[in-house]
Protein backbone atom coordinates (compact mmCIF):
# COMPACT_ATOMS: atom_id res chain seq x y z
CA UNK A 1 0.00 0.00 0.00
CA UNK A 2 0.89 3.50 -0.71
CA UNK A 3 1.97 5.58 2.53
CA UNK A 4 1.65 9.47 1.96
CA UNK A 5 2.46 11.76 4.77
CA UNK A 6 2.13 14.47 5.80
CA UNK A 7 5.68 16.89 5.96
CA UNK A 8 4.41 20.31 5.58
CA UNK A 9 3.91 21.62 9.51
CA UNK A 10 6.04 24.46 10.84
CA UNK A 11 6.90 23.33 13.69
CA UNK A 12 6.78 26.14 15.76
CA UNK A 13 7.00 25.40 19.05
CA UNK A 14 10.14 24.25 18.43
CA UNK A 15 11.80 26.00 16.00
CA UNK A 16 12.51 28.81 18.35
CA UNK A 17 14.69 26.28 21.22
CA UNK A 18 16.50 23.99 18.88
CA UNK A 19 19.41 23.65 16.00
CA UNK A 20 18.54 24.41 12.33
CA UNK A 21 15.55 26.10 14.02
CA UNK A 22 13.77 26.39 10.39
CA UNK A 23 13.30 22.41 10.28
CA UNK A 24 10.26 21.44 8.79
CA UNK A 25 9.02 19.00 12.34
CA UNK A 26 9.25 16.02 10.66
CA UNK A 27 12.73 16.64 10.00
CA UNK A 28 13.75 17.21 13.64
CA UNK A 29 16.57 14.67 14.66
CA UNK A 30 15.45 11.64 16.78
CA UNK A 31 19.08 9.54 17.34
CA UNK A 32 20.72 9.48 13.92
CA UNK A 33 17.60 10.33 11.90
CA UNK A 34 14.95 13.14 11.41
CA UNK A 35 11.46 11.80 12.80
CA UNK A 36 10.23 11.03 9.13
CA UNK A 37 12.89 8.63 8.71
CA UNK A 38 11.77 6.72 12.06
CA UNK A 39 8.53 6.91 10.61
CA UNK A 40 9.24 5.79 7.23
CA UNK A 41 11.11 3.11 8.67
CA UNK A 42 8.05 1.61 10.63
CA UNK A 43 5.99 1.61 7.20
CA UNK A 44 8.69 0.14 5.57
CA UNK A 45 8.98 -2.49 7.97
CA UNK A 46 5.71 -4.15 7.45
CA UNK A 47 6.58 -3.58 3.77
CA UNK A 48 5.15 -0.44 2.57
CA UNK A 49 7.61 1.48 0.69
CA UNK A 50 6.38 3.37 -1.48
CA UNK A 51 5.75 6.98 0.24
CA UNK A 52 4.14 9.88 -0.90
CA UNK A 53 5.60 12.89 0.90
CA UNK A 54 3.42 16.23 0.75
CA UNK A 55 5.93 19.34 0.85
CA UNK A 56 5.13 22.65 2.42
CA UNK A 57 7.28 24.46 4.46
CA UNK A 58 11.31 23.40 4.36
CA UNK A 59 10.22 21.57 1.45
CA UNK A 60 13.82 21.95 0.76
CA UNK A 61 15.13 20.27 3.70
CA UNK A 62 12.91 17.44 2.91
CA UNK A 63 14.76 17.33 -0.40
CA UNK A 64 18.05 17.67 0.41
CA UNK A 65 18.25 14.90 2.67
CA UNK A 66 17.07 12.20 0.15
CA UNK A 67 19.13 13.69 -2.43
CA UNK A 68 22.16 13.54 -0.36
CA UNK A 69 20.86 10.73 1.64
CA UNK A 70 24.03 8.01 3.11
CA UNK A 71 23.65 4.94 3.63
CA UNK A 72 26.76 4.19 5.63
CA UNK A 73 25.45 6.91 8.67
CA UNK A 74 23.05 3.88 10.12
CA UNK A 75 24.44 0.38 8.35
CA UNK A 76 27.36 -1.11 9.09
CA UNK A 77 29.55 -1.57 5.33
CA UNK A 78 32.86 -2.86 4.61
CA UNK A 79 35.26 -0.95 3.23
CA UNK A 80 37.67 -2.63 0.79
CA UNK A 81 40.07 -0.62 -1.91
CA UNK A 82 38.10 2.32 -1.41
CA UNK A 83 34.72 0.72 -2.58
CA UNK A 84 32.01 0.68 0.27
CA UNK A 85 30.08 -2.84 0.44
CA UNK A 86 26.62 -2.11 2.46
CA UNK A 87 26.12 -5.14 4.95
CA UNK A 88 22.12 -3.39 5.53
CA UNK A 89 20.28 -0.96 3.91
CA UNK A 90 17.63 1.54 4.46
CA UNK A 91 16.32 3.06 1.50
CA UNK A 92 17.53 1.58 -1.47
CA UNK A 93 14.48 -0.15 -2.36
CA UNK A 94 11.69 2.76 -1.57
CA UNK A 95 10.06 4.81 -4.07
CA UNK A 96 9.60 7.98 -2.87
CA UNK A 97 7.22 10.47 -4.43
CA UNK A 98 8.03 14.09 -2.97
CA UNK A 99 4.97 16.48 -3.78
CA UNK A 100 4.90 19.91 -3.10
CA UNK A 101 1.40 20.73 -1.87
CA UNK A 102 1.08 24.30 -0.83
CA UNK A 103 3.14 26.69 1.74
CA UNK A 104 -0.05 26.73 4.36
CA UNK A 105 -2.66 24.20 3.05
CA UNK A 106 -4.70 22.09 5.51
CA UNK A 107 -3.70 18.82 5.63
CA UNK A 108 -7.00 17.74 3.58
CA UNK A 109 -5.83 19.82 1.05
CA UNK A 110 -2.01 18.31 0.82
CA UNK A 111 -4.20 14.92 0.60
CA UNK A 112 -6.49 15.99 -2.19
CA UNK A 113 -3.38 17.57 -4.39
CA UNK A 114 -1.59 14.14 -4.33
CA UNK A 115 -4.39 11.96 -5.27
CA UNK A 116 -3.33 11.77 -8.65
CA UNK A 117 0.09 9.81 -7.43
CA UNK A 118 -1.97 6.81 -5.75
CA UNK A 119 -2.99 5.51 -9.04
CA UNK A 120 -6.29 4.83 -8.39
CA UNK A 121 -5.38 2.56 -5.33
CA UNK A 122 -8.65 1.90 -3.38
CA UNK A 123 -6.97 1.21 0.03
CA UNK A 124 -4.14 3.97 1.63
CA UNK A 125 -2.37 4.64 4.43
CA UNK A 126 -1.77 8.45 5.66
CA UNK A 127 0.61 9.87 8.41
CA UNK A 128 1.19 13.03 10.02
CA UNK A 129 5.23 12.39 10.24
CA UNK A 130 5.44 13.12 13.20
CA UNK A 131 4.39 10.19 15.86
CA UNK A 132 6.46 7.28 16.79
CA UNK A 133 4.66 3.70 17.71
CA UNK A 134 4.81 0.00 18.02
CA UNK A 135 1.12 -0.15 16.47
CA UNK A 136 0.29 -3.40 14.90
CA UNK A 137 -0.18 -2.13 11.49
CA UNK A 138 -0.84 -5.43 9.78
CA UNK A 139 -3.70 -6.08 12.52
CA UNK A 140 -4.75 -2.39 11.97
CA UNK A 141 -4.77 -3.18 8.25
CA UNK A 142 -6.72 -6.40 8.29
CA UNK A 143 -9.56 -4.91 10.66
CA UNK A 144 -10.19 -2.27 8.59
CA UNK A 145 -10.29 -4.28 5.09
CA UNK A 146 -12.88 -6.57 6.93
CA UNK A 147 -14.84 -3.51 7.86
CA UNK A 148 -17.35 -1.75 5.97
CA UNK A 149 -15.73 1.45 6.77
CA UNK A 150 -13.82 4.65 4.69
CA UNK A 151 -11.59 5.12 6.87
CA UNK A 152 -9.81 3.70 10.24
CA UNK A 153 -7.56 6.05 12.85
CA UNK A 154 -5.21 4.59 15.85
CA UNK A 155 -6.13 6.09 19.00
CA UNK A 156 -4.65 6.75 22.17
CA UNK A 157 -5.36 7.48 25.65
CA UNK A 158 -4.66 11.11 26.29
CA UNK A 159 -0.77 11.26 26.88
CA UNK A 160 -0.74 14.16 29.28
CA UNK A 161 -0.73 14.05 32.98
CA UNK A 162 -3.22 16.59 34.15
CA UNK A 163 -5.90 15.94 36.68
CA UNK A 164 -9.51 15.98 35.87
CA UNK A 165 -11.46 17.14 38.85
CA UNK A 166 -15.27 16.42 39.53
CA UNK A 167 -16.54 19.84 41.09
CA UNK A 168 -19.85 19.29 43.14
CA UNK A 169 -22.66 22.18 42.78
CA UNK A 170 -21.39 23.35 46.14
CA UNK A 171 -18.03 23.60 45.18
CA UNK A 172 -16.69 20.06 47.06
CA UNK A 173 -14.47 18.28 45.05
CA UNK A 174 -16.07 14.57 44.60
CA UNK A 175 -13.43 12.82 42.89
CA UNK A 176 -10.00 13.35 41.14
CA UNK A 177 -8.58 11.50 37.99
CA UNK A 178 -5.53 11.07 35.89
CA UNK A 179 -6.54 12.31 32.52
CA UNK A 180 -4.94 9.25 30.68
CA UNK A 181 -7.39 6.48 33.57
CA UNK A 182 -10.38 8.35 31.59
CA UNK A 183 -12.48 6.36 28.95
CA UNK A 184 -11.09 9.01 26.74
CA UNK A 185 -9.52 8.26 23.70
CA UNK A 186 -7.65 10.80 21.07
CA UNK A 187 -6.15 10.86 17.64
CA UNK A 188 -2.71 8.82 17.16
CA UNK A 189 -2.56 9.88 13.74
CA UNK A 190 -2.15 6.91 12.03
CA UNK A 191 -4.94 6.24 9.23
CA UNK A 192 -6.25 3.63 6.57
CA UNK A 193 -8.07 5.28 4.29
CA UNK A 194 -10.34 4.65 0.93
CA UNK A 195 -10.56 6.80 -2.04
CA UNK A 196 -14.21 7.24 -0.60
CA UNK A 197 -12.29 10.16 1.64
CA UNK A 198 -12.27 12.30 -1.07
CA UNK A 199 -15.88 12.59 -1.32
CA UNK A 200 -15.81 14.50 2.23
CA UNK A 201 -12.71 16.81 1.92
CA UNK A 202 -13.92 19.53 0.74
CA UNK A 203 -11.51 22.55 -0.70
CA UNK A 204 -8.79 24.03 1.47
CA UNK A 205 -10.62 21.63 4.10
CA UNK A 206 -9.07 19.09 6.45
CA UNK A 207 -8.73 15.10 7.19
CA UNK A 208 -10.28 14.78 10.40
CA UNK A 209 -12.51 17.67 10.85
CA UNK A 210 -13.83 17.49 7.53
CA UNK A 211 -13.21 14.07 5.93
CA UNK A 212 -13.06 11.71 9.25
CA UNK A 213 -15.94 13.81 10.77
CA UNK A 214 -18.22 13.64 7.72
CA UNK A 215 -17.51 9.67 8.07
CA UNK A 216 -18.25 9.10 11.39
CA UNK A 217 -21.43 10.59 11.40
CA UNK A 218 -22.39 8.10 8.36
CA UNK A 219 -20.94 5.17 10.38
CA UNK A 220 -18.24 4.49 8.19
CA UNK A 221 -14.89 5.60 10.71
CA UNK A 222 -13.03 2.74 12.02
CA UNK A 223 -11.29 3.07 15.25
CA UNK A 224 -8.22 0.88 16.54
CA UNK A 225 -7.42 1.89 20.23
CA UNK A 226 -3.58 1.12 20.82
CA UNK A 227 -2.55 1.11 24.64
CA UNK A 228 1.25 0.23 23.72
CA UNK A 229 3.61 2.93 23.01
CA UNK A 230 2.85 5.79 21.34
CA UNK A 231 4.87 9.18 21.28
CA UNK A 232 3.84 12.91 20.01
CA UNK A 233 6.94 15.32 18.84
CA UNK A 234 5.21 18.52 19.30
CA UNK A 235 7.29 20.07 21.95
CA UNK A 236 10.76 20.82 22.21
CA UNK A 237 11.07 18.41 25.68
CA UNK A 238 8.70 15.48 23.69
CA UNK A 239 11.50 15.67 21.05
CA UNK A 240 14.32 15.59 23.17
CA UNK A 241 12.73 12.83 25.29
CA UNK A 242 12.67 10.56 22.31
CA UNK A 243 16.55 11.61 21.55
CA UNK A 244 17.38 10.34 24.94
CA UNK A 245 15.38 7.78 24.96
CA UNK A 246 16.89 6.24 21.08
CA UNK A 247 21.23 7.20 23.08
CA UNK A 248 19.66 4.62 26.22
CA UNK A 249 18.65 2.14 23.65
CA UNK A 250 14.95 2.48 24.66
CA UNK A 251 13.26 2.24 21.13
CA UNK A 252 9.89 0.30 20.93
CA UNK A 253 8.92 2.17 17.77
CA UNK A 254 12.26 0.76 16.36
CA UNK A 255 11.11 -2.74 15.39
CA UNK A 256 13.03 -3.08 12.39
CA UNK A 257 15.92 -3.09 14.58
CA UNK A 258 14.32 -7.21 16.06
CA UNK A 259 12.79 -7.99 12.52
Amino acid sequence: MKVVLFCGGRGTRMRSALPGGDLPKPMQVVGPRPLLWHVMRYYAHFGHKEFILCLGYGAQHIKDFFLSYRETDSNDFVLRGGRVGLLSTDISDWTISLVDTGLDSPIGERLRRIRPYLDGDDIFLANYADVLTDAPLPEIVRRFEAADAGASMVVVPPSNTFHCVDVGGDGRVGGITLVSEMPLWVNGGFFVLRQEIFDHIPENGDLVADGCAELAKRGRLLAYPHRGYWRPSDTVNQRLELDRAWARGDRPWALWEHA
